[in-house]
């Protein structure tokens, strides 16, 4: 079904047009030339209708005309997108904003957003007879990567940073994938990564080289514009590190527009963490290249010192009119304490980055207290149970009797 809907594939960096025999980056720019999957928009309408997503099932795979996989590929089994969207009304009277939602991500399988682009990815691994899949990682594209892998029986490779947090690697090696921890930074293990699956022919996972992976972070677009329709807020936030995923998204929620799903498009609201935030830079100095740093942020998931998918994260903030701001490790922190008591969503440090960013847009001004918003939470806070655990205070230490309990109690005012 949705091969057939794909017309071509075109560099963000030089604008020549490709067939889809081209696998990763544009041949004449190398690296730099991240490439746009293009469809035919007029015959996705033709079957892409609200009375035809009434009778299918909630997943990503609904919107199967706006995916680049071929109509006969297996999918695989586990349930992935779709993910609930919450009224918030006390964190968003906490944060300023009229009104809020949440859209909560880390419900996908292996408990994080990154579901939605490495289910794509293990059917186009299949689809190329590719028997190994590889990727490096921060932790939750890893352990997406090795759950779907896992699912659809592909050997993996997951290149991580040596300073993955224990959680997630925990899910790597429980489904079974062969891990490979890099005395290094995210930076050069996304680099060895790309150097092994270049001599051994392996699928590469990475979406900031892999616009078929990408297509599949732009269904938590599509899911936004037919969840809420006329409804549709006046901001989106997501945390970035990569820039895949607010790219992608953005040219989700542009789809469902042109479709005819939702009346109106928002504003994107991209927030990174300060130590880690060359985007943030870039957009504030309107800068059309960002100057690569070594990332040092709590928020292992967006610590990105190089963004590859720049160009595309920047297109969505200034297409949209949106903005980007960064935010303090503490800030982040704060903002995981507030999803959770004040919206029942844990949040991981990157996934509560776009929370605290939020907060610090409307206390700029840049969003207006009169404005909506819905923030999506792309990991769940048990990936990162130490970060959790430093935004938090320990349990309370007593002996069992009710003397003790009630001298508690009281020398810390909760009765």
């Amino acid at each position: 079904m949705s091969m057939e809907h794909v017309t071509r594939l075109t560099c963000v960096s030089c604008g020549k047009h490709y067939g889809t025999d081209v696998l990763y980056t544009c041949p004449a720019c190398g690296i730099e030339g991240i490439l746009d999957i293009e469809y035919d928009y007029r015959k996705v309408g033709e079957t892409l209708t609200r009375a035809a997503l009434e009778r299918r099932l909630p997943t990503q795979w609904r919107y199967r005309e706006l995916l680049p996989i071929d109509a006969a590929s297996e999918l695989p089994p586990l349930q992935v997108g779709m993910t609930p969207v919450y009224d918030a009304p006390r964190l968003g009277a906490a944060l300023g904003v009229k009104s809020l939602k949440v859209k909560d991500d880390g419900r996908n399988p292996t408990g994080s957003f990154k579901d939605r682009a490495s289910a794509v990815g293990v059917v186009k691994a299949r689809e190329l007879k590719k028997e190994v899949i590889a990727c490096a990682s921060t932790g939750n594209a890893a352990s997406s990567l090795a759950g779907f892998a896992a699912a659809v029986g592909l050997k993996s490779f997951i290149f991580v940073p040596e300073r993955a947090p224990e959680p997630k690697l925990a899910q790597l090696l429980i489904f079974g994938a062969n891990v490979l921890r890099v005395k290094g930074s995210y930076d050069q293990a996304y680099y060895f990564c790309q150097d092994a699956c270049a001599k051994y022919g392996w699928y590469n996972r990475n979406c900031a080289i892999n616009s078929y992976l990408i297509e599949g972070k732009k269904t938590a677009g599509l899911e936004i514009a037919e969840q809420l329709g006329p409804e549709i807020p006046d901001w989106v936030v997501f945390s970035v590190g990569d820039g895949c995923t607010i790219g992608g998204a953005w040219k989700g929620l542009k789809e469902m527009h042109q479709l005819g799903f939702t009346p109106r498009l928002p504003k994107m609201l991209g927030v990174q963490a300060e130590g880690s935030a060359p985007l943030t830079e870039a957009f504030e100095k309107n800068a059309e290249a960002i100057r690569p740093i070594e990332a040092q942020t709590l928020a292992d998931s967006i610590a990105v010192g190089q963004p590859r998918n720049w160009r595309k994260a920047l297109r969505a903030i200034r297409e949209s009119k949106g903005a980007m701001v960064s935010v303090s490790d503490s800030s982040i922190l704060e903002a995981m304490r507030k999803s959770a008591r004040l919206a029942a969503v844990f949040a991981e440090p990157a996934a509560a980055t776009a929370i605290a960013g939020l907060a610090k847009a409307v206390e700029k001004g840049i969003v207006r207290k009169s404005e909506t918003a819905l923030v999506v939470v792309t990991g769940n806070g048990l990936k990162d149970v130490k970060s959790a655990i430093q935004a938090t205070s320990p349990p309370i230490d007593i002996p069992p009797n009710l003397s003790a309990l009630d001298a508690e109690l009281n020398h810390r005012r909760l009765l």
